[in-house]
């Protein structure tokens, strides 16, 4: 399964370790989770500046996305629901 992550921008849903909301306020632990991504040059900005609603953690890399973690959530476990 892929799953979108807004402004075109699609991972397979395997990858995905959490998806985080990070509607203010903001936790310091996300924002150090941010930071050192940021360090690690492994943050990824896919929504515009001020307009990241969730925090999308990866094997790889972290992203922000302008799409609330509650859709994101719903999109990459659809798959998992009892027909």
């Amino acid at each position: 399964m892929y799953i979108h992550l807004g402004n075109n921008f699609i991972i397979p849903s395997e990858r995905i370790i959490a998806i985080l909301n990070i509607e203010p306020p903001i936790s310091d632990d996300l924002i150090d989770i941010m930071d050192t991504a940021k360090l690690d040059r492994k943050l990824v900005y896919i929504s515009e500046k001020g307009k990241e609603k969730a925090l999308i953690v990866c094997n790889e890399k972290v992203y922000l996305s302008p799409i609330s973690s509650t859709t994101l959530y719903k999109r990459a476990f659809s798959h998992y629901k009892e027909g």
